[in-house]
Formats: structure tokens, sequence, C-alpha cells
């Protein structure tokens, strides 16, 4: 996986740094107990490196095996994030009691259905399940159980829920992370990289116990279950509304017709990225697009002289570029598109104070309130309820403010039983007019 949790790690602290857990045998060696000891190497996975999986014949053998296997299976997936188009899967990783680690190589076995229905019953671990959960339903894959270790690790208030660091604080093993962002569509696909894989699913299952037990302790099993219920029925997330408009560099974007430049340039760079298969910042970069749409060349020589579209670019792709900039140019005013994202829902918070400083206030103490809570319950905030939550809540309450109302208001916004239960009595002191402050009801 590219573990990008890695790089963003959760600000909360923890409830508690746990070094035990179950483990099964053999390990490389059994890490000591004591919470400061050095975290132990795991360089080799236990049964060594498999065999990439690339044939159909070869694929048959690894149903059979995952069938007769017991207990949950660990999931992982490898991307090629920054040098392919899309976010398909290139190296799909199991693991499970019985069967071992196998490592699928989805080009040569595009179709592991087969695969995920013999797992159909079974309970599914990943690490951050969201990430790989996309691509691993384009080739067939698709849970209806799972538990994720990344947001058990949230829900139990570890301050970094990357794979490396889990395994490190709960299990005392140190994982090599060096290879998580390299292009995985290499082929064929080198024995360190492998080797790396093969030890991102080792340890899931231990993780998964020991974090199980831990939930628990802290009484927030419950709360996990239903959140990974939730991932595993959510449905694949529909397509981005104008995703030109996420360009890096658009905020320095102001009239019209600069953002039809960057329009144009962004659809004519996402053809070409589709049909070279490749990153579309490979193709041009945003900060290029951006270049472009503030001067809005009139000619290949001008378009030329800035900045992304040096000598370096042959003509025929200047002209390309050149020509997307042309239909921008040529648009009619009300083919133009309108500033900012018409978007679903309350207005930006900064915005409130001016259009509606009762909702601010609201806002204000709701904030407050629920900062106060995840700090006590040891978890961050977003997992507590998401910001957007609090926002439409406070930005249309129900008409009459009372905790069976807000509850109604918090499920329909997709709040899961247990973020109701917690959450319900602090917007609704939020909530009521003759409690600006909103204190704890």
């Amino acid at each position: 996986m590219t573990d990008a949790t890695d790089a963003q790690e959760t600000a909360a602290e923890p409830a508690l740094r746990t070094t035990g857990g179950p483990r099964r045998q053999p390990l490389m060696s059994q890490p000591p107990d004591d919470v400061e000891s050095a975290p132990i190497p795991l360089l080799e996975p236990r049964e060594g490196v498999p065999p990439v999986i690339a044939t159909e014949a070869a694929l048959a053998d690894v149903i059979a095996a995952f069938a007769a296997g017991t207990g949950p299976v660990a999931v992982d997936a490898e991307r090629a994030s920054g040098y392919r188009y899309g976010q398909r899967a290139y190296l799909v990783q199991l693991r499970r009691e019985g069967a071992g680690t196998a490592l699928i190589d989805p080009v040569g076995c595009p179709d592991l259905s087969g695969l995920g229905a013999v797992l159909a019953d079974t309970e599914w671990i990943l690490h951050a399940a969201t990430q790989d959960l996309p691509c691993l339903r384009e080739i067939g894959m698709t849970p209806t159980r799972l538990f994720d270790t990344e947001l058990a690790g949230r829900l139990a208030g570890f301050p970094r829920v990357g794979l490396g660091a889990m395994v490190e604080n709960v299990l005392g093993y140190a994982l090599e992370k060096g290879h998580s962002a390299v292009d995985w569509s290499t082929r064929p696909l080198p024995e360190p990289w492998l080797r790396y894989a093969a030890l991102d699913v080792e340890l899931l299952v231990d993780l998964r116990d020991a974090l199980e037990k831990e939930l628990d302790r802290q009484g927030k099993l419950e709360w996990a279950r239903q959140e990974f219920d939730a991932i595993a029925s959510a449905p694949p997330a529909p397509p981005r509304k104008d995703p030109w408009r996420r360009t890096s560099g658009m905020h320095k974007v102001r009239r019209r017709r600069q953002m039809a430049v960057v329009r144009e340039l962004w659809t004519a760079r996402d053809q070409v990225a589709q049909r070279r298969d490749v990153s579309p910042g490979k193709v041009l970069s945003d900060a290029a697009i951006v270049e472009a749409a503030l001067a809005v060349p009139t000619h290949v020589q001008a378009l030329m002289a800035l900045p992304g579209f040096g000598h370096r670019m042959g003509r025929r792709q200047l002209e390309q570029w050149q020509a997307a900039v042309d239909r921008a140019r040529g648009l009619t005013d009300t083919d133009l598109p309108q500033p900012g994202q018409q978007t679903p829902g309350p207005p930006p918070p900064r915005s409130w104070a001016d259009k509606d400083p009762a909702a601010a206030a609201r806002l204000s103490a709701a904030r407050a309130a629920v900062t106060e809570l995840a700090e006590r319950l040891g978890m961050p905030q977003e997992n507590l309820i998401t910001p957007d939550t609090v926002r439409r809540v406070c930005w249309e309450p129900p008409r009459d403010v009372t905790p069976e109302a807000v509850a109604h208001a918090l499920t329909s916004h997709g709040a899961r039983p247990w973020q109701v239960e917690q959450v319900t009595p602090l917007l609704t002191a939020a909530l009521t007019p003759s409690a600006p402050g909103g204190g704890e009801a």
C-alpha cells in the first residue's frame, strides 16, 4: 500500500500504548514486553517471499488454498500513484491462517472475482481501507465485513496510525517502508519490493487482534464495528463534479475566461494522460496550467515563454495546448464557467458571521463542545463526528430543538448510532437559543 497515513498522522493523544497482543507463531523472534525497548526489525516473511501469481492456473490454486484457510484474511493492494493514470491495483497481497501469503498480479490476472467470492463471508483486515477498496472493487474483490486497523488506531487514540507506526507501537516490530511510493506497474517487480509487499500483510491479523482487545478495554469496540460496517456497506463514490476546479493553484485564477482556460487545458491533459496511461502531472503540471490561464496566450510563441512550456516541449505538444487555450478564448460569455463551485449544503464557515450570526454562534458552541468531548474520549474530532455534519446541523437546525430531533438530523446526515448517542446532548445544547454558550446536557 502507498501508506499515506504515515505522512498524515493524527494529533490525538493515545489512550494506551500497547505492546502486547496475540501473535501467530512462528514470528522472527518475540519482541520484548518493555514499552521503551527498541523495535525488532521484521526483515523476512515467515515462509519467505512467495512467487507472484500471474496465470489463471496459479490463481486457481490460490483460490482453493484461501477457501480452505481459517479466520480473517489480511488484504492489501499496491497502486502506481504518480506514475500511471487512475488508481488501479498493480499488486494484491493476501494472508490467511492455513493459506499463507499470496502475491497476485492483477495485470496477469485482471479478474479476481472468484477469489472475492470464496472470501465473501470472511472478515477482511485492511489498513486504511478506503484507500484500497476502490481499486479492489475494480478487479472483483469487495468485502462484506472488514476490520480497518488504521481506523481502529484512531478510535483507540494512538498518536500515529500509519501501518509502520502501528506495528511498532502495538506489536514491537519495525517494518521497512522504503518502497511505499515506487512505481508498482514495473514488470518484473524487484525482489526487495515483493518482500516489502509481503511484509505489509505479515502481521495484520496480529495487529487486528491486539487492537480489538484494546478497543474492548476502552469500551469502543462496538463503535469500531459500526464504523467498519459503514465502510463495507458504502456505495462507490460518484465521479467528482468539475474536477478541474481542484487544480493546484486555482485560487490565483479569478476571471471566468481564465477559468475556462484551466478547464480546457485540464480536459486536454486528462485525455492525453488516459490515452498514454501516465499520471496527468507527467503530461503537464498544474502550475503550467495556471500560468497559461493567467496569461491567456494568443499564439504558440507566447505560450512557449511561460513556465512549464519551455524549449523541451515539442512543437506538436505546444500546438495542442495552444488549441485548448484558443477554445477557451472563443467561448461566449454564457459558456464560461461560473466562479466558485456550486455545492449543496451550507456556505463556508468564514462567511457565517455576516450571513447568519445566530448560525455562527451555534457553530462556535458546537465546535467547542465536540473538541472537548473528542479530547476526553481520546480520538480525533473528525472520527467522533464529521465537521461537515456539524456544519449542516448548525446551519439548518431542527425547527424544534429536542434531543430526538437532533438525533434524527444527525442520522439523516450519515452519523452512526454511537456518534448520535455521544454528540446529540452536545448539539442539543449548542442549538438551543437560551444556551448560546453550548454547555453539555
